[in-house]
């Protein structure tokens, strides 16, 4: 493939989060053979408006990758510049991160800017078309912006369908993200190691990443009465709380569950991760709305199986009964039943063996580039 100019608009290391990690995998991948460069945030949310403790990390990693942190997001005189510093560099392409409904009137007017003024192309890269909490004004907006651009990406086959229904004549393709393994250290830890360091015993289960209310943790914690009088296990909650932390440990509570159940409530730095992770049997995840999940993809990268929802885009990368379980949502009785079978059925080996085998499908490679610029 030609050697392509590319700008990618969007939050990028040091900020937290699956939609940063994602973007560093993107640049970091596409820098291996065209000119990319990072034009990131040097304000995201304003601390108002971020529910969580910190935007970034504190320490400072490397990564083969062109940064310009120049972004404001709630100064429009900003933004002006923002276009003429992309106009300067000139691209083939400008890739832009689609994801939440507060950047609309920046992603609107960057458009707009690189419509009127330039010849340069735009792809919207899509991490969610709708948002997880929705308003009324939501599709109105994104609308207006997804007019603006030539093409689109989408990372789940649910958001292809979302986004022809919004736009219906919308180059598209859908984007599998690799898996994220190579963005964590300490990938061969094994699993006694890391409960030990951990300073758990037996058979853990693994809910991870930031609590919100669509992550459906509510539905695992009133699974567990019923996984225990099966299977005893620790459920280890790792991932820092957005809002109301109060309600799960009261829920906690209720249940009788303290002496099953682990919190740690914090982002977890990289370096941590995996000791998290290669604890765990198996991850659960039972979203009640998704497009596609980071910690799907992170989960897999260590080759550590899932039981999940069948919502949104997450049945394009489960495989049921082969890398995971998928099972209704909100349904902690559902829940429970496929967490006992896991651990009765010793579902384990098989799913690990299973994900193995399939870790081409996650890799890096030039069709994944060809997606990417498929509108061009």
């Amino acid at each position: 493939m030609d050697r392509k100019k590319v700008v990618v608009v969007g939050p990028i290391y040091p900020f937290r989060g699956g939609i940063a990690h994602s973007n560093t995998m993107l640049c970091s991948n596409l820098s291996k053979n065209h000119d990319v460069t990072s034009i990131s945030f040097k304000r995201l949310y304003p601390k108002i408006l971020f529910p969580g403790k910190a935007q970034k990390y504190e320490e400072k990693r490397k990564f083969d990758i062109k940064v310009e942190h120049i972004i404001d997001s709630i100064n429009p005189f900003n933004w002006l510049s923002v276009f003429f510093r992309i106009r300067k560099i000139n691209p083939d392409i400008v890739i832009l991160l689609w994801w939440t409904i507060f950047l609309a009137p920046f992603s609107f007017t960057l458009l707009l800017l690189l419509n009127l003024f330039s010849n340069i192309k735009i792809c919207i890269l899509c991490h969610n078309v709708l948002q997880h909490e929705k308003r009324f004004f939501d599709n109105f907006l994104t609308k207006l912006i997804f007019k603006r651009a030539d093409y689109f990406v989408v990372l789940a086959s649910i958001d292809l369908k979302n986004l022809k229904h919004m736009v219906p004549n919308a180059k598209v393709k859908v984007f599998v993200e690799p898996t994220y393994d190579n963005f964590f250290s300490e990938a061969g830890i094994s699993k006694e190691e890391a409960k030990k360091r951990i300073g758990l015993n037996g058979r853990v289960i693994l809910f991870f990443g930031f609590v919100r209310p669509y992550k459906g943790l509510m539905y695992l914690i009133d699974a567990m009465p019923f996984v225990l009088k099966k299977i005893n296990l620790t459920l280890l909650i790792a991932g820092e709380f957005w809002g109301d932390k109060d309600k799960y440990l009261h829920q906690i509570e209720k249940n009788n569950l303290s002496g099953n159940i682990r919190i740690v409530d914090k982002y977890l730095p990289d370096e941590e991760v995996p000791l998290y992770i290669s604890c765990a049997d198996v991850l659960v995840l039972p979203y009640t709305s998704a497009t596609q999940s980071a910690i799907l993809q992170t989960s897999f990268g260590f080759n550590k199986p899932v039981i999940t929802t069948n919502v949104g885009g997450l049945p394009d990368f489960v495989r049921n009964n082969e890398t995971g379980i998928l099972i209704p949502p909100k349904d902690s009785k559902k829940l429970a039943d496929a967490i006992i079978d896991f651990y009765i059925t010793k579902k384990e080996k098989k799913f690990v063996n299973n994900i193995k085998s399939k870790r081409n499908l996650f890799a890096w490679n030039e069709s994944r580039e060809k997606i990417l610029f498929h509108g061009l």
